[in-house]
């Protein structure tokens, strides 16, 4: 009788173990935010974004297509346009279009480093609205390639600083910008900059790069704004799938053909997807901003340990965000058979695209994806990649100051840390500093987030003001 009286208490703690976790799930106190807007020339800051979107920069993996004169043209345009940035601070170009201010402080043993990239993806402009590089201003909206990714933040860093100089203000510390002009295509701009700075012996106590931005709608359960700051990015390789056959005619098949033996490799993988790992950017974002969820989730994420198994299933069924956060994922993306219909192909391509989760490695996910595959026809090689990030600190000052600043400019949202899916020139400075931050300082809609790298890229005038903002309050605290 003991034992069944055991076997029904079980249940009863379990349950109760569950509810009393989630009911001290709940959010802490509010952070204390600053009341009042920054004052300074909106209508200036519209127009000098205005003014670097008319000009094409736009970078290629073919050298011969882009127009070096054009990325000349803007450069040349700066002094222009931020004139007390050029009368204060050190200028210098470094190769592959590696643009360096140095804003000295009163201080030089904590430097802070703000990036962008002033280089844009190309366009079909027959699928745009407005011309992408006129600029056009209308109800509002500024229509143009890069208004977004990431002219906004070059303007935003520049008309920051050039209206805090033209106040007098000096920062405590060294101030950097960093711009690099071929972000698009894994240039080197970003590398020769910090390169630069360890010949100095600099070693950066904050970056700021682009990444998250205020968006809703994006976590389960949560109807705020949410400040997503990434801590760390995922890694990226392209990894190629060759069969190769004796080839033939299409009217005599042998079994196993390449074509079918790359399906069945592309069905294995699509079929038994990377494993899930909670890392610390993840875990963090679950932590904070799943306080704030509806009862549902408040219990799946204030009880991981039990409903982790429910939370993976719920990932891998939906896909998309969600799901990317939790695991490497891999993207068919091309392929390749016969160049005739009625030929059986001697050789045949497929390359996948992948994300790595900040668990695995570029080898560990090779490794997976053969074991998976399991079939010695298909030859499997790594064209490209990139590891993970490093995973910066959130219980820091230079969080703190982030943090602090997004909190401050869009009042009301909730700031969190999150993983970055997409690649950005910030993953080289994780040599030389453990504080990098990527945040894009606007706060975008599912819509306006959709035309980046697409057709109709814009951004509305409040957005353009409110970059401005962020990084004179961060600009404050350097």
């Amino acid at each position: 009788m003991s034992y069944l009286w055991l076997l029904l208490l079980i249940p009863v703690v379990l349950v109760a173990e569950v509810l009393v976790r989630t009911a001290r799930f709940k959010p802490g106190p509010a952070p204390q935010i600053p009341e009042g807007e920054e004052v300074f020339d909106r209508d200036k800051a519209v127009e000098n974004l205005r003014t670097l979107i008319r000009f094409k920069t736009v970078s290629n993996t073919d050298p011969q297509l882009e127009d070096d004169a054009e990325f000349q043209k803007l450069i040349d345009k700066l002094p222009e346009l931020y004139p007390h940035v050029f009368e204060t601070c050190k200028f210098e170009r470094l190769p592959d279009r590696g643009l360096l201010f140095t804003w000295e402080g009163k201080q030089h043993s904590e430097p802070s480093v703000l990036m962008a990239h002033y280089d844009v993806v190309p366009v079909d402009e027959a699928g745009w609205s407005k011309p992408p590089f006129e600029a056009i201003l209308e109800d509002g909206v500024v229509w143009g390639r890069g208004a977004l990714d990431t002219k906004v933040t070059f303007n935003g860093v520049l008309t920051a600083a050039d209206h805090l100089l033209a106040q007098g203000y000096q920062p405590e510390q060294d101030i950097y910008f960093a711009f690099s002009g071929g972000e698009e295509v894994n240039g080197l701009g970003a590398v020769h900059i910090v390169d630069w700075f360890e010949a100095h012996g600099i070693t950066p106590a904050l970056v700021v790069d682009e990444g998250g931005a205020v968006v809703q709608d994006v976590f389960p359960g949560v109807k705020q704004p949410c400040g997503l700051i990434g801590i760390a990015e995922k890694g990226m390789m392209n990894v190629e799938y060759t069969v190769k056959s004796g080839g033939g005619h299409a009217s005599a098949p042998k079994p196993h053909s390449p074509l079918v033996a790359l399906s069945e490799a592309c069905t294995k993988i699509e079929s038994n997807p990377f494993a899930a790992h909670l890392t610390k950017p993840v875990a963090e974002m679950f932590d904070t901003l799943g306080r704030y969820s509806n009862f549902t989730y408040r219990m799946i994420f204030a009880n991981l340990w039990l409903f982790g198994g429910v939370l993976d299933s719920i990932c891998r069924k939906s896909g998309g965000e969600l799901n990317a956060l939790m695991r490497t994922t891999v993207a068919f993306t091309q392929a390749k058979g016969s160049a005739g219909r009625n030929v059986i192909p001697s050789e045949a391509k497929m390359i996948s695209n992948l994300r790595l989760n900040p668990q695995d490695t570029m080898e560990t996910a090779l490794d997976y994806l053969k074991q998976t595959v399991n079939d010695a026809s298909v030859e499997m090689v790594n064209l490209e990649g990139m590891n993970p990030s490093p995973i910066s600190e959130t219980n820091c000052p230079a969080w703190d100051k982030v943090a602090g600043a997004v909190a401050a400019t869009w009042k009301g949202c909730l700031v969190s840390p999150y993983l970055m899916v997409q690649c950005s020139d910030s993953r080289h400075y994780g040599r030389i500093s453990n504080h990098v931050y990527r945040f894009s300082a606007m706060d975008l809609s599912a819509e306006e987030r959709a035309t980046i790298h697409g057709n109709n890229e814009r951004i509305r005038v409040e957005t353009i003001g409110r970059a401005v903002e962020f990084y004179i309050r961060l600009m404050r605290q350097c």
